[in-house]
């Protein structure tokens, strides 16, 4: 059981790096802020939390002291990862000119960029 743990745990932290580094490297490479949101924001969650995992296993099974540290950081980087990439993705739309934008499906303004009660768009949350 040992080896098979520990050979989960290997395989889960070079995944892990696998993810990290090619997110690392997209977030070098794309252009504008919306493509490079999704690179960081997938190796987030799933880089990070393979080698969590991996922590966990070998923490739990190998060493026989299991550690819900890891646990909790993985859920909390799965439950902050995606607001985080909503704030980024909000950003940008306010510095973008709502003219540039394609149309929205329901016909009416943006949310991020619907006019306040004197016309002008609104410039916060």
């Amino acid at each position: 059981m040992t080896f098979a743990a520990e050979a989960l745990a290997a395989a889960l932290i070079l995944v892990g790096g696998a993810f990290l580094l090619l997110g690392s490297a997209a977030l070098a490479k794309l252009r504008d802020p919306l493509r490079r949101l999704h690179a960081p924001t997938l190796a987030v969650t799933v880089g990070l939390g393979a080698i969590l995992i991996a922590s966990m296993l070998e923490a739990g099974i190998v060493r026989a002291d299991p550690s819900w540290h890891e646990l909790a950081i993985v859920l909390f980087l799965f439950l902050t990862a995606p607001v985080s990439a909503q704030m980024i993705a909000k950003v940008h739309l306010m510095e973008i000119d709502p003219a540039t934008l394609p149309p929205p499906r329901e016909g009416g303004p943006w949310a991020s960029h619907a006019p306040d009660d004197e016309g002008e768009p609104e410039r916060g949350g």
